[in-house]
């Protein structure tokens, strides 16, 4: 493994931070502290700094919290993540990835198909429906975090599954986030 081109892809693609390995809770912190720092370094307007801050912790918090029902399915490289958060052009980008169960891409693909659905207004009402209707998802949110990224950002929520094995495949997540009106 080349070192160099790791860092030169990384410095093309204007990553500021990326990770690969297990999620704990330490670490959210910590990341979340390291962006902050990073942010205010750069002199980021407020606005999109709270914004990506915002969108960054509901990204982390569905890695967090989604590790742990491929735990027992598989072996454990399924505990691990990966994350990188990069900024071109005035606008972030934040990109996760990690294994889901493939018995689980189907709800998941229509959650986040009907939220890419949505008008602005649509995505508000739909957010207070989940809300009030008390609507859980398999781990016991709302999948309110999808409809508060696709609310916050007013982009599309860019999404691939790409299958590993019969049981598992690695689910990729693609968060645009700019400094226009949303």
């Amino acid at each position: 493994m080349d070192v160099y081109d790791i860092y030169d892809k990384m410095e093309r693609n204007n990553i500021l931070l990326s990770f690969k390995g297990e999620i704990t809770s330490d670490l959210l912190a910590s990341i979340l502290q390291i962006m902050e720092t990073k942010m205010d370094n750069m002199n980021e307007e407020p606005k999109i700094k709270k914004k990506v801050y915002n969108v960054l912790v509901e990204c982390l918090q569905n890695l967090y919290h989604h590790l742990d029902e491929i735990s027992e399915a598989s072996s454990d490289k399924v505990r691990s993540a990966i994350f990188t958060i990069g900024k071109k052009d005035n606008k972030y980008s934040i990109i996760t990835g990690n294994y889901i169960l493939n018995e689980n891409i189907g709800g998941l693909r229509r959650r986040l198909d009907e939220v890419n659905s949505l008008s602005k207004e649509e995505l508000k009402e739909y957010y207070k429906k989940v809300l009030n209707n008390g609507e859980m998802s398999m781990k016991g949110g709302g999948g309110l975090g999808m409809i508060d990224i696709a609310r916050k950002t007013g982009e599309k929520l860019e999404y691939n599954f790409l299958e590993i094995d019969n049981k598992v495949s690695f689910f990729t997540l693609n968060i645009k986030v700019s400094n226009q009106q949303n």
